[in-house]
C-alpha cells in the first residue's frame, strides 16, 4: 500500500464511505469522521435513541464497504466493517471519540450513538 495512504490513515480526519443499501442494494455515499484510537480505524456518530441510522444498518446486513480518502490523498480503498455493539468495548472506545468531539455526555453516547472498526483491505496490522 502507498505509503502516503498509510500516513492518511494513521490520524483521524474526514472521508466518504460507500455502503450497499440493504433493501435498494444500491450504493449509498455519505460523509463521515474517522477515528483513529490505539492504531485502529473507528467510525461513529452522535447519539441517536429514535432510530438506527442507515449506514450502520447497511453495514450490519453487508459490512464490506469503501473508504474514500479525499483530503490531501484521494484513494478509494475496500473494507470491512465490524459492527461494535458490546458494551465493555463500546466504554473503551467512545470516550475518546467524546473528547475528539468535546462532548462529556459519554453514557448516552455508549447507549445510543453508533460505533464500527473498519478494516482496510492490504493494510498489515492496524493504522
Amino acid at each position: 500500500m502507498d505509503e502516503s495512504i498509510r500516513r492518511a490513515l494513521a490520524q483521524s480526519g474526514v472521508i466518504d464511505i460507500t455502503t450497499i443499501g440493504r433493501r435498494s442494494g444500491l450504493p449509498r455515499r455519505i460523509e463521515i469522521v474517522f477515528h483513529v484510537i490505539g492504531g485502529r480505524i473507528y467510525i461513529s456518530g452522535m447519539p441517536r435513541a429514535d432510530r438506527k441510522r442507515s449506514w450502520i444498518a447497511n453495514l450490519e446486513a453487508n459490512p464490506k464497504l469503501t473508504v474514500h480518502l479525499k483530503r490531501g490523498v484521494v484513494a478509494d480503498l475496500p473494507a470491512t466493517a465490524r459492527v461494535i455493539s458490546d458494551e465493555t468495548e463500546r466504554r473503551a472506545i467512545l470516550p475518546h471519540v467524546a473528547r475528539a468531539w468535546n462532548r462529556p455526555d459519554v453514557e448516552t453516547m455508549v447507549a445510543h450513538s453508533p460505533l464500527i472498526e473498519v478494516t482496510i483491505e492490504g493494510l498489515d496490522g492496524a493504522a
